[in-house]
């Protein structure tokens, strides 16, 4: 099992306010599902990184830039801009930081680089 961390300060930020919503009831429907798919998704992505569902695959353009491998996973698929979850292994052995939640991004206009990762300890 891998400790999942939060990258900062965007990934921790957008948890954080979904979380809150979501315990105050007041988060919408559409906020309530995606909350509750990224915690399955943290989830199996902390009990097996290479779960099948999950369809983990390095992306070279990120770690390039990044300095470090990137992985993507999805948190869903078969969908229009269906969401994806980008992590790193670290900061130590035991753990895997999520550096990024966005929807999946187009290969064919390299929208990879516009992706924001968010930074580890």
């Amino acid at each position: 099992m891998f400790n999942i961390r939060l990258g900062i300060p965007e990934v921790e930020k957008y948890w954080y306010d979904l979380k809150t919503k979501v315990d105050n009831k007041q988060a919408n429907r559409t906020e309530e599902i995606k909350y509750k798919k990224l915690g399955n998704t943290f989830k199996k992505i902390s009990e097996n990184p290479k779960y099948p569902a999950l369809c983990s695959h390095e992306i070279k353009v990120l770690t390039k830039r990044y300095g470090m491998k990137v992985f993507e996973s999805y948190i869903e698929n078969n969908k229009p801009r269906a969401g994806r979850v980008f992590w790193v292994y670290g900061p130590n052995k035991t753990d895997i930081t999520i550096i990024g939640v966005e929807p999946h991004p187009d290969d064919k206009t390299k929208s990879y680089e516009r992706i924001e990762l968010s930074s580890i300890e």
